[in-house]
C-alpha cells in the first residue's frame, strides 16, 4: 500500500521573492518630487487664471458699456474695477 505523506513547501533558493533594486526607490522620490512640484505650479496657475478672468470681466463690461455710456453706468464700471482690484490684491497677498 502507498505511504501517506502530509503535504509541506519546500523553498528553493530561486524561488526568494525579488528584492527591489535601489533604482526604483530613487525613481519613485523623483516622481514623487515632479509631481509636487508640478502642482504647485498649477496652484500658481488657478491664481494667475482667477485674475486674469476678473480684469478680463472688467473689460468686458467696460466694452460693453462704451458705445454710450451714462453716468451711473460710469459710476458702477468704477465700482466694479475697484472691487475687482481689492480682491485680486487679497488673492495675491496670500
Amino acid at each position: 500500500m502507498a505511504e501517506i505523506k502530509q503535504f509541506r513547501v519546500e523553498l528553493d533558493e530561486d524561488d526568494a521573492p525579488p528584492t527591489s533594486p535601489p533604482d526604483t526607490e530613487f525613481a519613485t522620490n523623483a516622481l514623487t518630487l515632479a509631481l509636487t512640484a508640478l502642482s504647485q505650479r498649477a496652484l500658481v496657475a488657478l491664481a494667475s487664471l482667477f485674475s486674469l478672468l476678473t480684469v478680463a470681466s472688467v473689460f468686458w463690461l467696460g466694452m460693453a458699456i462704451s458705445a454710450n455710456p451714462n453716468p451711473y453706468q460710469i459710476t458702477t464700471m468704477a465700482i466694479y474695477a475697484a472691487f475687482v482690484t481689492c480682491v485680486n490684491i487679497i488673492v495675491r497677498r496670500k
